[in-house]
């Protein structure tokens, strides 16, 4: 019987896979790429689900499930430069955070609650509340389809950037095997630049606080947004936020109205926030006509109401798409 994907994914969407393969080592990872690479074979490389919208029709070809690669390996310990550890592709992120912050890892923090796997993180440069992971990935092992040949790329040659990489840019190229990291020792978050992380805190924007506190305080934060997979709360069946804030050019910026959020950036660009714009152009929490609609605590997140298919849900990502770039002529992505 095939493999239905939709129980493979967060949005609970999918049809079913047409070959379905979960690898228990890097080397039988690589095996299966290779093969279906040399026959021609549509191949995906799903990990935790938790950012891919799946047709209804399913995939015809090879889906690649990273979950039973696991390992985390601490290669050096010491005060003065921190602690290097190597994560494999298919391990729980969230747990690997919990991890950290129990042996004093400084870094990641922020980043508790995302749903997934360690693998997907350095894709699209994974961030919230003020940290990415690009703040503390040293360097990221992969399986080059192209060189058909396994390499290892620094941080600086993963091109990081807002929601993007390397391996964002060439999306089949690279099968991510083990993410390196280097973090600080400490008990004390890094600072806290999110401001509202830092009201729900206590503390001034820029102040450190407890890692534990931090943890705790972005769990519960994304719990009230439904940013934490729960399967009985419909509002968490969803790919988290289906939208970037958008980076526009000083002109665009300009015509915004004057109350929308605008954050310079290093190259001078503005950042926006997408949820102001989605919200501006009339699209409030819950909206949707049918089964898939937008969540009813966060405007970013589409969300599969129940029985929901894929057509649903990038019919209603269009209507919304359409309807802000008409409003304020910025088109989300």
């Amino acid at each position: 019987m095939a493999e239905r994907l939709a129980d493979h994914t967060t949005l609970r969407i999918g049809g079913p896979a047409k070959t379905w393969l979960e690898p228990e080592t890097e080397a039988d990872l690589i095996d299966v790429v290779r093969t279906a690479d040399e026959a021609g074979e549509p191949l995906l490389v799903l990990g935790g689900g938790s950012n891919v919208v799946v047709a209804d029709a399913g995939f015809d070809g090879t889906v690649v499930h990273t979950g039973a690669l696991r390992g985390v390996h601490t290669d050096d310990v010491a005060a003065c430069s921190g602690a290097f550890m190597t994560v494999a592709a298919g391990e729980p992120w969230d747990a690997f955070v919990a991890t950290t912050i129990g042996t004093r890892q400084v870094g990641v923090e922020a980043l508790s609650g995302i749903p997934g796997l360690v693998g997907a993180t350095p894709i699209q440069n994974v961030g919230a509340y003020g940290q990415e992971v690009s703040q503390t990935i040293a360097r990221v092992r992969v399986y080059d389809r192209e060189e058909r040949r396994v390499v290892t790329r620094s941080a600086v040659e993963c091109h990081f950037g807002y929601r993007t990489s390397l391996f964002k840019a060439f999306p089949d190229r690279f099968v991510v095997l083990t993410v390196s990291f280097q973090f600080r020792l400490g008990t004390l978050s890094a600072p806290v630049r999110y401001a509202e992380l830092a009201r729900t805190l206590g503390i001034e924007p820029g102040e450190r606080a407890p890692m534990t506190e931090v943890r705790e305080a972005v769990l519960a934060l994304r719990r009230g947004k439904g940013m934490v997979v729960d399967p009985d709360d419909r509002d968490t069946w969803s790919a988290g936020s289906f939208f970037t804030n958008p980076v526009v050019e000083a002109a665009v910026a300009d015509a915004l109205p004057a109350e929308a959020p605008r954050y310079p950036q290093p190259d001078g660009r503005t950042k926006t926030s997408a949820a102001w714009l989605i919200e501006h152009a009339g699209y409030s929490r819950g909206f949707g006509p049918g089964l898939a609609r937008l969540s009813t605590r966060h405007t970013l997140a589409i969300t599969n109401r129940g029985g929901a298919t894929a057509a649903d849900v990038l019919a209603l990502a269009r209507e919304i798409r359409d309807g802000v770039e008409h409003a304020y002529g910025v088109r989300l992505v």
